[in-house]
């Protein structure tokens, strides 16, 4: 009794020091070293019952109290079970343990020139974090090196107790703490000769066991105390610790369920939507501005943050001009649909660039008063200086804008030396970068320009000149004056009308988006039991996504063009199918993309490789498949044969540079 013993937690194999409390005698069922421990925390420690009658135990007490020192002589025949308590964890009680899981507590330590390869040693080790210190196991010595005098490396086999239960090739950190396992006939060791305990990892990595630190994930959440921890429920969706009476209401005793969840993971039952209910409002809702607002204002029903569903990939992200395929006097319904147009890429933002490089295109949506629309000519105003804290879109002005991020960048297509202070003026501003400008309808209070619905590409303008001065609203801002600078015929004059006309140019919306305002109409229709009306041209439901009042303006090839598709055999087939579609004007170009979509990247293809089967692959995709050790066409999977030769299409090549000018910049 009371001999300090090393028990084996059966569960991760790791060793703990115990004490032995009192022996009995295994009954029927337990003999043949069947005696197994109780049932408990799978990664802490093996968490037995607590000994409810302690008479009953004594009363079966060997006469004898056989110590695991000379248990090898004990008789087989009479198994014992010994009942020890843990020493750093006395609140998982006595724990029954057989024979096998014991033995005497170690207590010396090896040096350096007493370790050999193949010893069976003590080693403390971190299962799940090596490099930190952690529980004690035994571990068989593979490798000793010894690098210099005060650098050595110890690497183990660490053994968690079954046959085929080991970590192999694990480093030790601590080699100056290896104990000796003690083997049965060594001295018994008791309280009274002094305190033999080993350097644990703490329980908890972060307050690193210290009892006087609150408030962390070891400790009750709610009060911060790491009193009581019999008395504490883990969560089991946040794993964080409560006292039973911190709880609101306080309960009486540890539930009984196998699953506990804590008020802040709890699912409410009053916001679980059963079957034929409508959807409840979410508290987090309720409490957002946006439910209290008295504002009219229409907020694009969510419009100016819903994702991309596309992106222009025929150009890169900073290209300046036009982009192929898209006329000037097109028009989108939502910011969202310029986007993915690459026309304007930003959802929000009034300006695209970069402060190092320059603008790409801008919005004109009459975000000020005092900016001057004339068409072909207008003043516009950089961003900054509003207060856009929180969740606000819009703001007061309420400090001086300065000449950085895209005021800088915007400033930067004018021909002319950077001046952040008095501005700048260019002699030759057709010579500026150019900036695509897109008018929004939100500016037809300042200008009769703007397009009456949507988003319209207006063309091409240069900056010619920008200063600073103090805007109505009493701060600094920076202007603008940007000049048209396009071939193509603005969408407001009657050869623009005209052109947009012969296009087929109306109001672009997003898939589905008519068929769901029209459904949408007609339900309110019903739900306010009108007399239903003749729709009107105004009425969304109605409009046509396209109009079409002839066959349209062809789109014209250069004689250059045509005698390079002419020239370009090997695609004839494609070049047929392609130009049948020339008298559909801008479809040409799509119905072009389309053609010579490389089925690797599925992008416009880039230095083409038309192949022995008549397919059009990058070459760069190609080389990649063949890297990959695999040759055969992409497309259809015929054998090129690995010492095939890549010879890129260069009239392909020149034709695609002239229908989509810049988009070799990004490959």
């Amino acid at each position: 009794i009371n001999e300090l013993v090393d028990a084996r937690d059966v569960s991760i194999g790791a060793w703990f020091e115990a004490h032995i409390e009192s022996v009995t005698r295994a009954t029927k069922g337990r003999k043949n070293g069947k005696a197994q421990v109780k049932s408990g925390n799978s990664y802490k420690r093996t968490n037995g019952n607590l000994s409810q009658d302690h008479s009953r135990e004594n009363a079966n007490n060997l006469d004898s109290t056989p110590s695991t020192s000379y248990s090898d002589c004990m008789d087989t025949d009479e198994e014992a079970i010994y009942h020890i308590k843990y020493d750093e964890y006395p609140e998982n009680g006595i724990v029954e343990m057989d024979i096998n899981n014991l033995r005497p507590r170690a207590r010396t330590i090896l040096k350096w020139s007493e370790l050999k390869v193949g010893d069976v040693v003590m080693v403390n080790y971190n299962v799940e974090t090596p490099e930190e210190r952690g529980f004690w196991f035994d571990a068989e010595i593979t490798s000793l090196r010894e690098i210099s005098r005060t650098n050595k490396e110890v690497h183990a086999k660490i053994l968690l107790g079954g046959p085929e239960d080991a970590i192999n090739d694990c480093k030790i950190l601590f080699i100056e703490e290896m104990y000796k396992i003690e083997k049965p006939g060594a001295y018994p060791l008791t309280f009274g000769d002094g305190d033999f305990k080993r350097k644990n990892g703490p329980e908890c990595k972060h307050c690193r066991a210290d009892p006087d630190k609150e408030f962390c994930f070891c400790s009750c959440y709610l009060c911060g105390g790491k009193q009581d921890a019999h008395m504490q429920l883990l969560c089991d969706e946040c794993n964080m610790a409560y006292h039973i009476y911190c709880l609101n209401p306080p309960l009486s005793k540890i539930p009984e369920d196998e699953d506990w969840y804590c008020p802040s993971c709890k699912n409410d039952s009053n916001e679980v939507v059963k079957a034929g209910e409508k959807l409840k409002q979410s508290k987090k809702k309720a409490k957002m501005p946006s439910a209290s607002t008295e504002s009219q204002r229409d907020w694009g029903k969510g419009m100016a943050c819903v994702g991309r569903t596309k992106e222009c990939t025929i150009v890169p992200s900073n290209h300046y001009g036009p982009i192929p395929g898209v006329p000037v006097g097109t028009t989108w319904k939502f910011r969202v649909q310029v986007s993915e147009a690459g026309v304007h890429r930003p959802h929000v933002g009034g300006i695209h660039g970069r402060s190092n490089d320059g603008a790409y295109s801008l919005v004109l949506a009459g975000g000020f008063e005092d900016e001057v629309d004339r068409g072909d000519e207008f003043t516009y105003t950089g961003s900054g200086g509003r207060d856009l804290s929180g969740n606000k879109r819009i703001g007061e002005h309420s400090f001086d804008q300065t000449l950085t991020h895209m005021n800088r960048a915007l400033a930067l297509n004018c021909d002319a030396p950077l001046d952040d202070k008095n501005g700048a003026e260019s002699k030759n501003w057709r010579a500026g970068k150019p900036v695509r400008v897109v008018r929004s309808s939100k500016g037809r209070r300042i200008s009769k320009y703007a397009p009456e619905e949507g988003n319209r590409y207006d063309g091409i303008y240069k900056v010619v000149k920008y200063w600073p001065e103090i805007g109505k609203c009493g701060f600094l801002v920076w202007r603008y004056l940007l000049r048209r600078d396009d071939i193509e015929p603005a969408p407001w004059t009657s050869e623009g009308m005209e052109r947009s006309k012969k296009l087929g140019l109306s109001v672009q919306y997003p898939e589905g988006y008519l068929e769901a305002m029209a459904s949408k109409e007609k339900k309110d229709k019903v739900k306010k039991q009108t007399v239903k009306q003749e729709p009107t041209s105004q009425s969304n439901g109605n409009q046509k996504r396209t109009i079409d009042d002839g066959k349209g303006e062809a789109f014209q090839l250069t004689q250059e063009q045509q005698w390079l598709i002419r020239e370009d055999c090997m695609n004839q087939k494609l070049w047929d199918e392609v130009l049948a579609s020339l008298e559909e004007g801008p479809n040409f170009l799509k119905k072009l993309e389309q053609s010579f979509m490389c089925v690797c990247c599925q992008e416009l293809v880039y230095q083409p490789v038309t192949t022995e089967c008549l397919h059009n692959v990058c070459k760069s995709c190609l080389q990649r498949s063949f890297r990959a050790e695999v040759f055969t066409c992409p497309a259809c999977r015929y054998d090129l044969g690995k010492g095939y030769t890549m010879v890129p299409n260069k009239i392909l090549q020149t034709l695609l540079d002239q229908f989509f000018p810049g988009y070799s910049k990004g490959r």
